[in-house]
């Protein structure tokens, strides 16, 4: 159990900015921006992992 406490803090710091820009995003009513946001971090780890795949040189003909 205290490990999966530690984990939780651990994962809550992590993700702490992500949480305080949905919740400034939800609070101004911006909700139109939310799905941008995540579009933008899905990108973002494609970029991410097709750098350590071989299959990088095909994923960047896309962008």
């Amino acid at each position: 159990m205290k490990f999966f406490r530690s984990l939780f803090q651990a994962l809550k710091l992590r993700f702490g900015v992500g949480e305080r820009l949905v919740r400034f995003l939800w609070e101004n009513k911006m909700w139109w921006m939310i799905p941008m946001v995540v579009v933008l971090i899905l990108f973002f780890l494609l970029i991410i992992f097709a750098q350590s795949s071989p299959l990088g040189p095909f994923i960047y003909t896309l962008f």
